[in-house]
């Protein structure tokens, strides 16, 4: 008894050093980049444009990244959904659910890189879209639309089936208890989902080099409300320079005086923008489970 209690005391110890470990990564990684970017980092920075000649700013990278996350997540988040729901509620054991599962997991498992080319192969020269934000969106809904399906049906799959249950006990079709029971009951698990596909979006670079475009944007006009015009930024079609791909080419290409410190200070944005999401996901869902569930 009293050798249990002790490995029991272990492993809780073992536990918590671990989690205490990995909050200190990520205190690291955030308290590294704020330090870095302090001096540089301001509200001008923050809305002012690239420059060659001086320190300049990321607004419309900045734009660029929110705007493919926003596309992505428009199609992965439905599509991951309700594939999700497919596989856990209808697709049941068979050859066809088993295949799906195993193309689950080797897209997941392909290089981005990889990604990336085939996206440049198919959407940005056979479908003629060249580099765009939609070019973008696509070859990452290629690699994340796996993971949103995989975490949206173990989420569903996590609710208990004695609710399924006292729902059809009581009249409801399968749609309905789907619906009215068990999405609400997942959504924690499928925000979780959100969050993940969410980050590997924000901090993808290899893919959006060969989709998204490289080049340094500027002097958008944001009262070009053409969503057909690749001028206009509120188009998909616009060349989409994102916070990481801009880092990449900074470290890897950039030349002058300030190359290190807009690095750094894009860093930290894209840091705090990660951060900023997901406790905004997070706070969603809770509104979205009390709201659906009738919970406080």
């Amino acid at each position: 008894m009293r050798r249990s209690l002790v490995w029991d005391r272990v492993a809780t110890g073992v536990f918590w050093a671990i989690g205490v470990f990995v909050v200190a990564i990520l205190g690291a990684i955030i308290l590294h980049f704020l330090l870095a970017s302090m001096g540089t980092i301001s509200l001008d920075f923050l809305t002012s444009d690239p420059s060659r000649t001086n320190l300049g700013g990321v607004a419309p990278i900045l734009w660029n990244s929110v705007y493919i996350l926003a596309l992505t997540l428009l199609i992965t988040v439905p599509l991951g959904t309700i594939g999700g729901i497919y596989m856990a509620e209808y697709a049941g054991d068979g050859r066809l659910p088993n295949l799906i599962r195993l193309s689950q997991e080797l897209i997941s498992s392909v290089p981005s890189i990889v990604v990336g080319l085939f996206g440049l192969a198919l959407f940005v020269i056979a479908f003629g879209w060249s580099f765009s934000a939609i070019s973008g969106a696509l070859a990452l809904t290629v690699f994340n639309l796996p993971l949103m399906m995989r975490l949206a049906e173990q989420a569903l799959r996590a609710v208990p089936q004695d609710e399924r249950d006292a729902s059809l006990a009581l009249g409801a079709t399968k749609w309905q208890t789907i619906r009215h029971v068990v999405l609400p009951l997942a959504i924690p698990g499928i925000v979780t989902g959100i969050i993940l596909t969410a980050g590997r979006i924000f901090g993808e670079a290899a893919a959006l080099i060969f989709t998204a475009g490289l080049s340094t944007p500027g002097g958008y006009d944001f009262s070009n409300l053409n969503v057909t015009d690749p001028r206009s930024p509120w188009s998909p079609f616009h060349t989409s320079t994102t916070l990481s791909v801009y880092i990449w080419k900074l470290n890897s290409e950039g030349l002058g005086n300030f190359v290190h410190q807009i690095a750094d200070t894009s860093a930290a944005i894209l840091v705090v923008a990660v951060l900023a999401f997901n406790l905004f996901a997070r706070g969603l869902g809770r509104a979205l489970q009390r709201h659906t569930t009738g919970s406080r």
